[in-house]
């Protein structure tokens, strides 16, 4: 019996502009807890997405988690907080303890450790203080961030916003049989025996 592959966001570069909507659209997704409207002037937190718009010469591309089968991230946390839930790869922000082994495993670079925000405020670690300029200081919490295909969602909001469609939802075996298609209709108009 074949196992369902997870799905992922594949981006085409060759679309993208680089004007990082995505960025904002799962920024706005990922914090309707902390009352986020991103609109100018409103936002009171960081922006902090789950995927990171790249722009190098003459290209811009979303990079973001690839949700892989034996998935490194969660084969190292020593927590679990990692784990394989309905084709895609989450984050258990609560378990998350932010010891940066996911984000030193992951092979695309998909994984922050950014402060954990809860009601707009950052949320502070238990029983962990760091000398500041006015005595003991409380730290921020920090947690592993990355793509989780908007899981209370039908379809990610980085690929809805998008105004260049350069986004896709994708599963490995979609994929494959689209290429498969397209190798073969390329060969065929190539042949020989086509005309």
């Amino acid at each position: 019996m074949e196992k369902n592959s997870n799905f992922f966001v594949i981006a085409d570069s060759s679309k993208c502009i680089g004007c990082k909507v995505c960025e904002v659209a799962c920024f706005t997704v990922h914090n309707e807890n902390n009352n986020v409207a991103a609109t100018v002037g409103t936002v009171t937190i960081p922006i902090i997405p789950r995927l990171n718009v790249i722009k190098g010469e003459g290209f811009a591309v979303p990079v973001q988690c690839r949700h892989c089968e034996d998935a490194p991230c969660a084969n190292v946390c020593p927590v679990r907080a990692i784990k394989q839930e309905n084709n895609t790869i989450v984050v258990d922000e609560k378990s998350c303890i932010g010891c940066k082994t996911c984000l030193m495993a992951c092979p695309v670079g998909a994984i922050d450790l950014l402060p954990q925000y809860d009601n707009g405020k950052e949320m502070l670690q238990l029983n962990l203080k760091q000398e500041g300029e006015n005595g003991l200081e409380e730290i921020a919490k920090s947690i592993a961030y990355k793509c989780d295909l908007c899981k209370e969602s039908d379809k990610p909001a980085c690929v809805n916003a998008c105004p260049q469609k350069a986004l896709s939802l994708v599963t490995v075996a979609e994929e494959k049989k689209a290429r498969n298609k397209a190798a073969a209709l390329s060969l065929l108009q190539t042949s020989k025996y086509y005309k």
